[in-house]
């Protein structure tokens, strides 16, 4: 049987103290590629923030990257966040440093110490997603897709066993965000694990993966005809 990098059972996601998903029951092996979709409200950024340990599991069982998900300490939460890779929809780099700073300062905080390892680390996140040559600009002086690429450099960083794709394209037009889907697509064939949320339709269809859905404060898995 496959490795299981996320295992949810009987899973139940709140956010504050209103129950937004019950009963989730979810596996992703290590390899897989899933689509989560779902209208806004329904639920997929409260599972992905339980993933990433933004909000406690309080009911049901849960693992990830063999971090057990409801015994989740606060003092745990840099360590899981070594393991899985995050990219955001907002790319959240840091505006008054140079993009091979924002990356310093995720490897400084996730303990790297070594300064000859970090640089060579660094350069090579920033050739697999095509940014290399603009390591010395800031966030604000290049385009949303460079900006997300260099959030998907900085994901892998920690050569993570998964990574959590919150509407990585939402604010993208549709040439990049069919650019950010090929370098995921790339990263995934790689060998790395990706659960990807998105409303982006157009993305699913052309790039077919199993797509998992939230409705009605549930979680299933969809056909791929089912989905639009």
């Amino acid at each position: 049987m496959k490795e299981a990098i996320l295992h949810l059972e009987k899973a139940d996601i709140y956010q504050r103290d209103s129950l937004v998903l019950s009963q989730v029951n979810l596996r992703l092996n290590k390899g897989d590629f899933y689509y989560l979709i779902g209208k806004t409200g329904s639920g997929k950024s409260s599972l992905m923030k339980t993933l990433y340990g933004d909000l406690l599991l309080r009911k049901g069982k849960g693992s990830i990257v063999d971090f057990d998900l409801p015994t989740l300490k606060e003092k745990d939460i840099p360590f899981l966040r070594r393991k899985i890779g995050i990219v955001f929809q907002d790319f959240k780099l840091l505006n008054d440093r140079t993009i091979y700073d924002n990356l310093i300062f995720v490897l400084k905080a996730t303990g790297w110490k070594d300064s000859g390892k970090m640089k060579t680390k660094i350069y090579e996140v920033l050739e697999k997603v095509g940014m290399k040559e603009k390591y010395y600009k800031k966030p604000f002086e290049l385009s949303g897709g460079e900006q997300q690429r260099v959030a998907i450099a900085r994901a892998l960083l920690n050569d993570p066993e998964l990574i959590l794709a919150d509407e990585p394209t939402g604010n993208l037009d549709p040439k990049t965000s069919l650019e950010v889907m090929e370098l995921l697509n790339e990263i995934h064939q790689s060998g790395k694990t990706i659960l990807m949320a998105t409303h982006d339709y157009a993305l699913i269809v052309k790039f077919k993966q199993k797509t998992i859905k939230c409705e009605g404060g549930e979680v299933f898995e969809v056909v791929q005809q089912a989905v639009i």
